[in-house]
């Protein structure tokens, strides 16, 4: 113990308290305390305790603030309350009766909730997650997305063909299949919406147009790839730029029309203002105005129901505000870079449609007819074709049935003869319409209103096949759609050589003088 107390250092003096417990030891050997295990544990100590106090500061400072900060709300609330809206106040005696007014009116959505809930506190919740669901819909959670490469979209050089309408504009067009002089069916195809003259039929092969004669002309819609826009389109419009077409290449007959999705829509309008000048009709997945007023509740039921949340919500904005379909296009298609079409359009697909647009062929051509369907960059034909979808098309699909309308001349001509004119009314030609019963985008409801109200029409259920999967690159089933129409191959238009008999007759009298 004398080395210890013998120690001239102030710590080993300190040691020297904390260690001696007041026992004394015989034994000669010293008790040893280090003075450097002693000098980091009393650092670490102190280190401990400046850090402990520095946290409960922050603690206390940030509980203080929030303190303060709740006291301020309670305060401008009780001052609101007994300043604004006491019933004396100016802004009480303006709103009361235009709320009162509304809040009448909007009552019975009341009935909607459960009894046991208390309107005022039961919808800011319904507006609070109806907030939230379209904050989440505009996020993107596809997590594929982080893995997949992202493709920029390219403008090509200009490869349609030209005519020019009537009112000075140029319609694009492109034709496949045997040349005029040799066509047998002419088939005009307008496309669907994000969609172009490239589009026609996907994957049809040269040689079997050839084998049925046909002429394959698909086209531009106004503001789309290559064609002008048109200033104030409606669906009457559509139809006369498919006759003017049809003219210009140099077509005085009737031809078909094919149309898919919502391409179907130009080919409905042409049975309704062009009737004498359509052959028949090809519908492959056919879309209606899914706010046609002549469906059942039960058939707008089924119609809506596969559809996701986003496309009803799409619907909705281009029937009521199609102003705010601009953000939403801008951030998809109109972006400048490519992804799946399905989540452009906000899709739902089956199985087969799933696996078809995986197919690298399949996506290469839709990446393709997109790019060519924005090259204006325009965003006013998109919002005019969405628009165009669910508005008053200006006539109903049953105006398309034939029918016999009869009417008479007059009271004199009534006397003379009871019998009054008669003539038939509505599309005289062939309607065939496929529809694959997996099709989750044009649910087979829509084709059974349509058989409804078209009863002359020949409807094709498809088993197992979906929305593109019947008709985008699959050549059984074109020949078999050529077939349906057509019927057997007979090749394209032999082209009859005119002989001149005046030369035939001078050259057989020159042979018998000879003789």
């Amino acid at each position: 113990m004398s080395e210890v107390r013998g120690s001239s250092s102030w710590r080993d003096e300190l040691a020297s308290l904390v260690s001696d417990s007041g026992i004394r030891y015989a034994a000669a050997d010293p008790i040893e305390v280090s003075t450097a295990s002693f000098d980091a544990g009393f650092a670490s100590r102190e280190e401990l305790e400046q850090s402990e106090n520095f946290k409960d500061q922050i603690k206390g400072f940030a509980i203080a603030w929030g303190e303060i900060l709740v006291d301020l709300a309670r305060g401008c609330k009780d001052i609101v309350e007994q300043n604004v809206l006491t019933e004396d106040s100016y802004i009480v005696q303006k709103l009361r009766n235009p709320c009162a007014k509304a809040s009448a009116k909007l009552r019975y959505l009341n009935e909607f909730l459960p009894e046991d809930r208390d309107p005022a506190h039961a919808w800011p919740v319904i507006l609070l997650v109806f907030i939230l669901a379209l904050s989440v819909i505009n996020v993107n959670t596809n997590h594929e997305s982080l893995v997949r490469s992202v493709k920029k979209v390219q403008i090509h050089p200009p490869s349609a063909s030209h005519v020019l309408l009537p009112d000075g504009r140029r319609l694009a067009y492109h034709e496949q299949g045997v040349p005029a002089k040799s066509t047998r069916f002419l088939l005009i195809a307008p496309h669907s919406f994000l969609s172009s003259r490239l589009a026609g039929i996907p994957g049809i092969k040269i040689s079997l147009l050839v084998e049925f004669g046909i002429r394959l002309v698909a086209y531009d819609l106004p503001g789309f790839g290559e064609s002008d826009p048109h200033p104030s389109r409606n669906l009457n419009s559509s139809a006369l730029d498919m006759l003017y077409l049809a003219n210009a290449i140099g077509v005085d007959d009737k031809f078909w029309v094919l149309g898919h999705s919502s391409g179907t829509m130009h080919a409905w309008a042409s049975l309704r203002y062009i009737p004498d000048r359509v052959a028949g009709a090809a519908m492959v997945g056919p879309m209606i105005n899914p706010y046609e007023p002549g469906m059942t509740k039960e058939e707008k039921k089924k119609t809506w129901e596969p559809w996701v949340l986003r496309r009803r919500l799409m619907y909705f904005l281009a029937r009521r505000f199609p102003k705010f379909l601009s953000s939403f296009y801008r951030r998809s298609f109109l972006s400048g870079k490519h992804d799946r079409i399905d989540k452009w359009l906000s899709l739902s697909l089956g199985k087969k449609d799933e696996i078809l647009i995986e197919d690298p062929k399949v996506e290469e051509h839709l990446q393709r007819d997109i790019e060519e369907s924005i090259r204006q960059g325009s965003i006013k034909p998109f919002i005019e074709e969405a628009v165009l979808q669910v508005s008053r098309w200006g006539f109903s699909l049953a105006d398309l049935q034939a029918q016999k309308q009869c009417q008479r001349r007059g009271f004199l001509a009534w006397l003379w003869n009871s019998e009054a004119e008669c003539m038939l009314t509505g599309f005289l030609g062939q309607i065939h319409i496929w529809q694959g019963m997996d099709d989750m985008v044009v649910p087979p409801s829509v084709t059974d209103y349509i058989a409804r109200v078209l009863p002359g029409s020949y409807v094709h259920k498809l088993p197992n096949e979906g929305h593109f999967s019947y008709l985008y690159f699959c050549d059984e089933c074109h020949r078999q759609i050529f077939t349906t129409l057509f019927g057997s191959p007979q090749g394209p238009v032999v082209e009859k050589l005119d002989i001149d008999t005046t030369s035939l007759e001078g050259n057989s009298e020159e042979i018998a003088t000879n003789a």
